[in-house]
């Protein structure tokens, strides 16, 4: 989908200091390669600015399998159609031991927390081919396909969606501008908080898959910086606090037989390293 970044990126550039509104991040490059990571790339939007900040256009710009990433998208539809009545909708363990994390009753927040692959085959399965077809088509998710299996289609390569896709969608999101209901969108944004500090939120979600012998590493989400001002007593705004947002996602593939790091571990700690470079999040920030 290199076109449709192409596109937005034009579309920025007719506004004024439009220079100053489109940047590529070439020495973001030092992170990855420090981890001996070739493929990589990492797209954000600095919301506070208007501005899109980028490295390797070529890789934000190509679709992907979603993985794990598309138990936001499926969270969404579960409140939407009722199948989950809240976030704390729980399905009862089926008893087959895979990890320990997973092998419990849970809700759909603690499942999303965790990243329950059972538990989100079966909310697949109460959706139904028809209803998902149709929110992946009124929210025009990624490429919108499903094949095969009602709970295996975001795995196994059929559905795809790029780094930029995955941004803009969850840009849409948090300003409850898709075509669902603001409850819908206020709830999933909650679960998917991570880290709350006095100085910055993350919320973000990852994904793991497999395209032929490469595993494909992917977190989306945003992080909101936190300013501190003291609001005049006039002001119709009470609070003291602003939030600025900022919408990324990154993705990055290694040889499925390199197992010379904990690329779970890498992958968050690879997040941070570029949100601080830009200054999206403190630099203190483990």
């Amino acid at each position: 989908m290199k076109n449709s970044l192409l596109a937005v990126l034009a579309i920025i550039l007719l506004g004024s200091c439009a220079k100053s509104r489109i940047k590529e991040h070439i020495d973001w490059a030092k992170f990855y390669q420090d981890k001996g990571i070739k493929d990589a790339c990492f797209i954000m939007r600095d919301n506070n600015h208007e501005s899109i900040h980028y490295y390797n256009l070529d890789r934000c710009s190509k679709r992907f399998l979603p993985a794990s990433t598309f138990k936001v998208f499926n969270s969404l539809v579960a409140l939407e159609t009722a199948v989950a009545p809240d976030d704390q909708l729980v399905i009862k363990w089926d008893s087959q031991v895979r990890r320990p994390e997973w092998d419990k009753d849970m809700s759909m927040r603690e499942a999303l927390k965790v990243s329950c692959v059972p538990y989100y085959k079966e909310i697949a399965r109460r959706i139904g081919p028809a209803k998902m077809q149709h929110f992946l088509d009124t929210m025009k998710y990624g490429n919108m396909k499903i094949e095969g299996r009602i709970d295996e289609f975001w795995l196994n390569n059929t559905l795809q969606i790029s780094p930029d896709e995955e941004m803009g969608f969850l840009k849409k999101m948090y300003f409850a501008e898709l075509p669902i209901s603001e409850r819908s969108q206020r709830i999933v944004k909650t679960m998917m908080l991570q880290e709350e500090t006095p100085d910055y939120n993350l919320y973000y979600k990852t994904g793991t898959g497999f395209s032929g012998d490469k595993c494909i590493y992917w977190v989306v989400g945003f992080a909101e910086r936190i300013e501190h001002v003291k609001e005049n007593k006039e002001s119709m705004n009470k609070s003291d606090f602003r939030y600025y947002p900022y919408f990324f996602a990154q993705n990055f593939e290694v040889p499925v037989a390199d197992t010379s790091k904990d690329w779970f571990k890498v992958r968050i700690e690879l997040l941070k390293d570029v949100l601080k470079d830009y200054g999206a999040i403190q630099k203190s920030a483990k």
